[in-house]
């Protein structure tokens, strides 16, 4: 997958949960999805991750992502804009935060200097 994010990629290991996928005018478009997805990589833009499911790009999905504790975690939406098949069961993924405020972008930095030394 061509490495296209703005900012930094910094190594997380992280297990969400995909239960609904939105389309951009919030309408509900797949309900009880249960798509467990791991988070392979962060930056101030987005997430990496890898899922069994086979999702589709231009769709949306609401996270909470914990950078090491409860206090430093992040609820944002996010975008799907590209995946890659990595085997027949695996396919990896990239997305964009949507609506990032400098708040989320303060966390992530400071999770980058925790994970630098």
């Amino acid at each position: 997958m061509t490495d296209k994010r703005r900012s930094e990629r910094l190594p997380i290991n992280l297990s969400l949960n995909i239960s609904d996928l939105f389309k951009q005018d919030n309408k509900l478009v797949i309900s009880d999805l249960d798509s467990p997805i791991e988070v392979v990589d962060i930056s101030k833009h987005g997430i990496g991750f890898v899922s069994e499911c086979i999702l589709p790009d231009g769709y949306f999905f609401n996270a909470k992502i914990e950078l090491g504790s409860e206090d430093s975690s992040i609820f944002t939406v996010v975008k799907i804009v590209r995946s890659d098949a990595l085997s027949r069961d695996q396919y990896m993924y990239g997305a964009t935060f949507e609506g990032i405020s400098d708040t989320i972008s303060d966390l992530i930095d400071e999770y980058a200097k925790k994970i630098k030394k």
